[in-house]
């Protein structure tokens, strides 16, 4: 039997969820992620400015929620690879597209921004 879940309400667990999946770590894994496995350290590299801390947290994070899934190879060192599960993979259209909306309408964005301020600025 499904609960009734409602993310208007303050107790309601599907805001865990949502702050999980509004990080931009998460988003940035989760996007990066939609073309197949890959692994730890090529993650870091492609995800620029993410620590290796913040990295493995975050990989915690959503593999506890059943994002993604990793896989540990006994290479030397240790290889380590993560994949979307299929619960990840229902957010592939989702999250591509938030992802790259913010690089297509960053002019805009920055235009609003501009204009607020002028606008919003003390007078001289």
């Amino acid at each position: 039997m499904s609960q009734a879940y409602d993310v208007y309400n303050d107790r309601c667990p599907t805001r865990m969820v949502l702050d999980r999946i509004a990080d931009k770590w998460a988003v940035l894994i989760l996007d990066r992620l939609q073309d197949g496995p890959v692994r730890f350290n090529h993650l870091r590299r492609d995800i620029h400015g993410i620590s290796q801390k913040v990295l493995s947290q975050t990989l915690k994070k959503i593999e506890r929620d059943g994002l993604v899934s990793r896989t540990v190879y006994a290479t030397v060192p240790v290889t380590v690879e993560y994949a979307l599960t299929p619960l990840g993979r229902t957010l592939t259209e989702t999250v591509r597209t938030l992802a790259h909306w913010a690089e297509k309408n960053m002019d805009a964005v920055l235009a609003a921004q501009q204009a607020y301020d002028a606008a919003t600025a003390p007078p001289r």
